[in-house]
């Protein structure tokens, strides 16, 4: 079998630090998709999260391959970038904990929203509905609890990467990758968390401007709503009116969440799993 390109031994000297001067294909492909990753970031609607999520895998599929070229073992494995190279371990492992903080919220907010669902198959009525939104709202709020305490770790994260000084080319790599990989994360947790909800909004007036506003908005708008907080928000308003006007209307919403809810479970997986092997492969490098 022929030797891959991404293996061959380097000819100059091992004891660089940086890849070659001229750049690596695989150096041009992160940077390519660091950008694309931090275009992507302007928007904050399912759809964008989603492919945030895609671009990270893409992302990490990249670094992986630039793990393995000996060039690159050999920047880590240095003595001098030991401790950098430690310093990425440290921020993988927060992130993971972050990812599993995510994961947990995503499917507790499913499991509400299933079991919702279910109450509103059954025709339960308006009380028995009303005894099951009020559990999903209590689990939305230690999800928001949770959620802020990730997002501090996040900002933790955030800080020292901002102080780092001069690094090789193979850990500024990284920790750029770290970076916007903490800046997807907080994209994906102000989603899940919506909007603050107001705790002491039971005026009706506040629900009358709601559902106004809520009219004015064309479909176009309506597609790129935070489908996790539209839920929230009518049941919300169930709770307030003591009404099951609105019953398919709600079940769409339902509906709509759960599948959202869905896909960034699918694209969160898929990363944590590239995150993983990422983490394992420069602890090999520095335990050779």
């Amino acid at each position: 079998m022929a030797t891959s390109p991404l293996n061959v031994q380097p000819s100059f000297h091992a004891r660089s630090n940086s890849l070659p001067s001229r750049q690596h294909p695989l150096t041009s492909q992160i940077d390519e998709n660091l950008n694309r990753l931090r275009a992507s970031q302007s928007a904050s609607t399912s759809s964008s999260i989603g492919h945030q999520l895609n671009y990270l895998q893409d992302l990490y599929d990249s670094v992986d391959m630039l793990l393995q070229l000996p060039l690159s073992q050999q920047a880590l494995a240095q003595e001098q970038q030991r401790k950098l190279a430690e310093q990425i371990l440290d921020g993988s492992l927060m992130l993971l904990d972050v990812c599993g903080t995510a994961r947990d919220a995503l499917s507790q907010t499913k499991e509400c929203t299933q079991d919702l669902q279910s109450v509103l198959r059954r025709r339960r009525g308006v009380e028995g509905l009303a005894n099951e939104v009020r559990k999903y709202i209590t689990s939305r709020k230690a999800v928001r609890k949770e959620i802020c305490k990730a997002l501090k770790n996040l900002k933790h994260m955030e800080n020292k990467l901002s102080k780092d000084g001069e690094t090789g080319t193979v850990i500024s790599t990284l920790k750029q990758v770290e970076a916007v990989t903490v800046s997807v994360l907080k994209s994906l947790f102000s989603f899940i968390s919506g909007p603050e909800a107001e705790s002491k909004s039971s005026s009706w007036s506040l629900v009358s401007k709601l559902r106004h506003q809520k009219k004015l908005t064309c479909e176009e708008e309506e597609q790129k709503t935070n489908e996790i907080a539209n839920a929230e928000a009518t049941l919300r308003s169930l709770i307030i009116s003591g009404s099951m006007k609105h019953v398919e209307n709600m079940q769409k919403e339902l509906e709509n969440s759960e599948m959202c809810i869905q896909d960034l479970v699918e694209g969160l997986e898929s990363f944590f799993r590239r995150l993983i092997k990422a983490r394992v492969t420069v602890l090999n490098i520095l335990n050779c």
